[in-house]
């Protein structure tokens, strides 16, 4: 039985036309993937924020010359062994002005929880280059690493004496021909001031009126009156001067804090809690891990910080389990804490080492002070 005939040609099945809508509909998706390939590539008017690398204050940190050197040292008193972490938290800026994240990355970032998308001038105000805004960071970091050494040591019982002086003017500064790099700061409206956070509270109460400053130039008292202008710096909007400034203290004895690559005043707390431990027997954290953050004066005060969610993730990631946080930064805490991640806000270093206690002498820490919605 034949299954074939040779003789019998089989013509191919008509194929159905597409319709007019369906055609349309490809034309659609065809348009809309090259518009979303052009948006990519567009410059775009934002930064991304993400956690950074994690420091602990007392371990070690890679100097200038690439060598490992312990990230605090001191000389001129006893020190004693540690053990654990106090880790230090930074932020890593995805992005600058001259290079800003294409419309794909922004959007990656946006269901990123450890991620923040900013407004570029909420980083890099109007008029600020990357290499300025670099140059500022380091001489608040300088400044930091004073303020801590004097909170430790205040702490700790040592006299420590302040001076608070100009360590550069910024481009196009308000402060241009009237202040001189090394000028000394005594006073401000008639008040004296001992540190930075003071000479901001009483330039900020003015709200823009020009400030009356008493400053010490070659040996000789004078006055003299500067204008501020308002500006925004790491999502801080605030009047200012236009001046890097630095607080020049007597210490009794030398503490050296070896960190490069890394800015800011965030780390101050960290960095007096760091020096506490190596100036005093036992651990002060019991040989925890404990991260934290914040800004620190000399009188011990702790202050608030950017990033506060980006370093929560790093501190987390580090594998920390107690985290110390300004207390002015809770509302941004509220809501937003990852994993079992335990947060205890702080207002001053002694709340600091209260938490720090009851960590090592395994206490219960129900009863101190979280971060709450107000």
């Amino acid at each position: 039985m034949a299954l074939f005939d040779e003789n019998t040609t089989i013509a191919p099945a008509p194929r159905p036309r597409m319709s007019r809508r369906a055609l349309a509909g490809i034309w659609a998706l065809a348009v809309a993937m090259i518009v979303l390939l052009i948006i990519t590539f567009l410059p775009t008017s934002y930064v991304i924020q993400q956690p950074g690398p994690v420091y602990n204050t007392l371990g070690s940190a890679e100097s200038a010359d690439g060598e490992e050197v312990p990230l605090i040292s001191v000389e001129g008193a006893e020190t004693f062994p540690t053990a654990g972490a106090l880790d230090l938290l930074t932020v890593q800026v995805q992005g600058n002005r001259e290079r800003t994240p294409s419309w794909f990355e922004l959007a990656m970032a946006w269901f990123d929880p450890s991620k923040a998308v900013l407004p570029i001038d909420a980083v890099f105000p109007e008029g600020q280059t990357t290499e300025q805004r670099n140059e500022q960071s380091a001489a608040m970091m300088i400044d930091s690493q004073a303020e801590a050494t004097a909170a430790a040591l205040v702490e700790l019982g040592y006299d420590v004496d302040g001076r608070l002086s100009v360590h550069s003017l910024t481009e196009a500064s308000p402060a241009e021909g009237i202040l001189e790099e090394g000028d000394i700061i005594l006073g401000a409206d008639g008040e004296s001031i001992a540190d930075v956070d003071e000479l901001r509270e009483i330039i900020d109460a003015g709200d823009g009126a020009p400030v009356e400053l008493l400053i010490e130039r070659d040996g000789e008292e004078e006055t003299v009156e500067v204008a501020p202008e308002e500006s925004t710096i790491e999502g801080e909007t605030a009047w200012r001067i236009g001046v890097s400034l630095t607080t020049d203290y007597d210490f009794p004895i030398d503490v050296t804090i070896q960190l490069n690559n890394v800015g800011g005043p965030s780390a101050g707390m960290m960095f007096a809690l760091g020096i506490m431990d190596t100036l005093t027997p036992g651990e002060l954290n019991g040989g925890a891990q404990i991260a934290g953050t914040g800004t620190i004066t000399a009188s011990g005060e702790v202050g608030p910080i950017g990033g506060i969610r980006q370093k929560l993730w790093g501190a987390l990631d580090a594998g920390a389990q107690v985290f110390l946080a300004p207390e002015a930064n809770c509302d941004e805490v509220v809501g937003h804490i990852p994993g079992d991640l335990e947060v205890f806000a702080v207002e001053d270093l002694d709340d600091a080492i209260a938490v720090l206690d009851a960590v090592r002498e395994d206490e219960d820490l129900a009863g101190l002070p979280r971060c709450t919605a107000r």
